[in-house]
């Protein structure tokens, strides 16, 4: 009876994950209409890099920002580094470097953000500008823009109604073995797939990487519009929604970061997400409910779920451990229990290799297919990560695990 309702549970909730899947890989397909809208005047480009012990990324990343055309600015909020991230910036000379100190610093990438958005506002540096005008780019110390984005991204702001626009994530260290290329290939999938139908939902998610926002949109939230959230982009997007603004997914360019390569520090990683979703979900829930309709709150909701319906997913193992332990002891065990377990567990590979292999199209077919499989598997972290970050809410640990760079 048991193995039963195992079995039974388990396909119920095989059958919700490949049908939504399956549905947005469908809608993502689909051609996107933009609004054609009337070009402005030229806008103001900010970009807002939150550091905290960045030496080893820094330099590099603001060489590549200042080598962006247009009317741009940096911006980097040093959260108290105790290494040489600031001597670093001042040494660069071509970013405004805003430094915290505690007992203010340190308290989450949010507050971070909010400091310097507070700074910038009072430092006289956006005098003259129409903030429906300035666009503020939040990069990660470790983020690479392609040279292109500001041209990409531009026109979407052309449509009064566009708050925000996130572009794609890719992983520059992709080459450095199978955990960094899974990585990579992880955003891809989730840019291609769920963010590209998203945008038919109305419901696209921010990053916290390359997350491009209208500065009247930021001041129509509050004075802080990151919360304290350990995933803030995630909750600043869907905040966005509420307030009237919809936002927007451009997949012509993209930022590449620092793709962890041991599985410890991915699961880590892993679990201040995780967490910082579970975090997201408890206020937004009303939020969503009050007021957003439609297909967009009904994806949003699914969305912001996805934290218990991972855990639930992660006993999936279990029972299909139990299954098979069953058919081997009633010798029921034949050819198509093979079938069926391969079609269940793997049955989407062949699509995550598909859209992979659209964006990496020197990686071959073959190669590309065992990435699809590996994929899968590699999804399993999550659930260590899962349990983990269920473990630091429910003894009440909230700190930022922050991402070791190298």
């Amino acid at each position: 009876m048991i193995t039963i309702v195992g079995v039974a549970l388990s396909l119920a909730m095989i059958a919700l994950a490949v049908g939504y899947n399956s549905g947005m890989f469908l809608l993502s397909r689909r051609r996107y209409r933009a609004h054609n809208g009337q070009t402005r005047n030229p806008r103001f480009y900010v970009f807002l890099v939150a550091c905290l012990n960045e030496e080893a990324v820094i330099r590099s990343s603001l060489d590549r920002l200042s080598g962006l055309p247009g009317k741009t600015l940096t911006v980097v909020v040093d959260d108290a580094s105790d290494d040489r991230t600031a001597e670093l910036v001042r040494a660069a000379g071509d970013a405004v470097l805003y430094r915290r100190t505690p007992p203010d610093a340190r308290h989450g990438k949010g507050a971070a953000l909010n400091a310097g958005l507070a700074h910038l506002r009072a430092s006289g540096l956006l005098d003259g500008h129409d903030p429906a005008d300035v666009v503020v780019c939040v990069v990660d110390a470790d983020g690479r823009l392609d040279p292109h984005a500001v041209q990409a991204v531009d026109p979407y702001f052309d449509d009064p109604r566009i708050g925000a626009v996130q572009i794609g994530v890719r992983m520059y260290n992709r080459d450095r073995g199978v955990l960094a290329r899974l990585q990579d290939m992880e955003f891809v999938v989730y840019g291609e797939i769920f963010q590209n139908a998203r945008r038919h939902l109305g419901s696209v998610g921010m990053g916290g990487n390359g997350q491009f926002m209208r500065l009247s949109a930021l001041d129509s939230l509050n004075e802080d519009p990151w919360s304290d959230c350990l995933t803030e982009d995630l909750d600043l997007g869907v905040r966005l929604i509420a307030a009237g603004w919809t936002n927007a997914f451009c997949g012509a360019a993209a930022v590449s970061q620092q793709a962890v390569l041991t599985p410890g520090r991915l699961v880590r990683q892993r679990s201040r997400w995780f967490q910082g979703h579970m975090q997201a979900a408890r206020k937004l829930y009303p939020l969503i409910l009050r007021t957003i309709d439609g297909r967009a709150a009904a994806d949003l909701l699914y969305h912001l779920s996805s934290p218990a319906l991972l855990l639930l997913t992660s006993l999936l193992p279990v029972s299909f451990a139990v299954a098979f332990a069953d058919a081997v002891w009633r010798g029921a065990l034949s050819p198509l229990w093979f079938v069926w377990f391969y079609t269940i567990t793997f049955g989407l590979a062949s699509v995550y290799a598909y859209v992979y292999r659209k964006r990496e199209k020197e990686v071959g077919r073959l190669r590309v297919l065992l990435l699809g499989h590996a994929y899968v598997l590699y999804g399993y972290l999550w659930f260590l990560a899962g349990w983990w970050a269920l473990w630091r809410a429910l003894s009440g640990k909230q700190g930022w695990l922050k991402t070791a760079r190298t």
